[in-house]
């Protein structure tokens, strides 16, 4: 049995452009965006590639103001890409979702950094920038389903407290789904991860009842400032 990571060679990536192909042709027949799906993979390969040079340096350097300078970037991209499913229809709530990233995101990495894991140094690149990066992309995309559904239930005249709580729990569907399928039908990435790479299987459910409850924490807290921040707006 190989303990190890198995390595992927480049061109072994390429069985994965079978289905992708299948699923253009449903863009295609079914008449849909077929050039953001294509632009999303393009971005995304790009994207992995281009951090994966950066990590190597940020890692090599364990320097904390590059790793918070890191941080920052990483929640104002957040906040900006939560705001795509409702740009057009909301104005002025970019500083709303940011303040609630960094309010939710920013309280469970702490406690993460400081109570889990209690990292020295507290700004350990490798550890910290992965783990940032799972609780902000979580919670930008349950605030962003949030904002969608709040705008969605106030265009029809909604009472704010209805829409606020159909927005939340519309928000936090998918992160309580996958806490109710995890180990049933989903083995989470992490763990998964780690597994892969040898780890004791009891150490590795550890870290992913971590990462679970991390996001879900995390994604909660982003979205109910979020929403009191919007009812202090008068939105």
């Amino acid at each position: 049995m190989n303990n190890g990571v198995y390595h992927i060679p480049i061109l072994n990536l390429l069985y994965l452009a079978i289905p992708l192909f299948i699923l253009g042709i449903i863009y295609i027949r079914w008449k849909l965006g077929l050039r953001s799906l294509l632009y999303a993979v393009a971005r995304m390969v790009l994207q992995l590639t281009l951090i994966g040079y950066v990590l190597v340096f940020l890692f090599a350097t364990k320097s904390p103001l590059l790793v918070c300078g890191a941080l920052s970037f990483m929640l104002v991209m957040a906040s900006v890409i939560a705001l795509r499913p409702v740009r057009g229809r909301a104005h002025g709530i970019f500083k709303s979702i940011f303040v609630s990233l960094v309010t939710g995101c920013g309280l469970t990495l702490g406690l993460v950094v400081g109570g889990v894991l209690h990292l020295d140094p507290w700004y350990e690149p490798r550890y910290v920038v992965p783990i940032a990066g799972m609780i902000f992309a979580n919670s930008m995309n349950s605030v962003s389903l949030t904002a969608e559904r709040f705008f969605s239930e106030r265009a029809r005249n909604t009472p704010y407290e209805i829409a606020r709580n159909a927005s939340f729990e519309a928000g936090l569907l998918p992160t309580v789904n996958s806490l109710i399928a995890v180990g049933l039908v989903s083995f989470p990435g992490m763990m998964t991860g780690q597994i892969l790479a040898g780890m004791d299987t009891q150490i590795a459910v550890r870290y992913q009842i971590m990462v679970m409850l991390m996001i879900l924490n995390a994604a909660g807290i982003s979205c109910a400032v979020f929403l009191s921040l919007l009812r202090q707006s008068g939105k």
